[in-house]
């Protein structure tokens, strides 16, 4: 059974097991996978908790305040994977970007694997990009100043990111569109980051934050989706990487 830590926001983890289902769309109801979403959407925020107003990254052993905020993150969220643990599942994902700064200690934690989103991104990315393509990067603050994508991919690509001011009007008001309901508005307002970033080359864009695909994709079928050449989702690239560690 596939464990997933969701409520980070809610959405997400909605569009993953969607996108899970659609996978598997076809069959007859006993060829879908087994998994437990766990919603657990009372974990702190994550942006908040690692400090990214002050740059004063939380899990650094000189600002105590911030360690604080980080270990009140990572007691949330080892209670949500050892709650799918003890239910039986294979091993975890969690639909989040973001939630991937806390990833080296809930391994070091939890006895069955969790898929690392991020470097599931970075290896199919090396399948289809040739190395130093410049690539886009839309993601949270904390995301990016966490550098989450930046030490995976440093050595091979160049990551493109917009700029301060298309990060705040667009990129960061698309993320609050989407956890709001506000689709249809968030549809609108990611479309200026995604255009500086095809006028910058960027062979690809990756939707760092999970919010961010909700917004590109709602309305399309996920044959479409599929078959975007531009967008790399790591919600779908979780999904298919999920489901190949499910089938082993």
């Amino acid at each position: 059974m596939i464990g997933i830590l969701g409520g980070m926001g809610t959405q997400a983890g909605l569009d993953f097991c969607n996108k899970l289902a659609m996978l598997n769309r076809g069959k007859v109801d006993q060829g879908y996978p087994l998994f437990m979403l766990y919603n657990k959407s009372n974990i702190p925020g994550r942006p908040e908790s690692i400090g990214v107003q002050t740059g004063k990254f939380s899990n650094k052993p000189e600002d105590a305040k911030n360690i604080t905020k980080y270990n009140k993150v990572l007691k949330s969220l080892l209670e949500g994977c050892r709650s799918l643990e003890r239910s039986g599942c294979k091993f975890i994902v969690i639909p989040c970007n973001t939630a991937h700064y806390w990833y080296e200690d809930l391994k070091k934690n939890i006895r069955i694997p969790i898929i690392n989103m991020p470097k599931e991104v970075f290896l199919h990315t090396k399948k289809i990009c040739k190395k130093n393509s410049k690539i886009g990067l839309l993601a949270t603050e904390g995301t990016l100043k966490t550098k989450i994508y930046e030490k995976l991919f440093k050595n091979d690509y160049n990551l493109i990111r917009p700029m301060h001011n298309l990060q705040i009007k667009s990129v960061n008001r698309t993320i609050k569109h989407v956890k709001m309901g506000n689709i249809k508005l968030a549809e609108k307002s990611i479309k200026p980051a995604i255009n500086y970033l095809i006028k910058n080359n960027c062979k690809k864009i990756i939707l760092g934050c999970t919010e961010i695909p909700i917004a590109i994709f709602a309305f399309k079928s996920l044959k479409n989706v599929k078959m975007s050449k531009l967008y790399l989702d790591p919600n779908l690239i979780l999904a298919n990487s999920s489901m190949a560690k499910y089938k082993k």
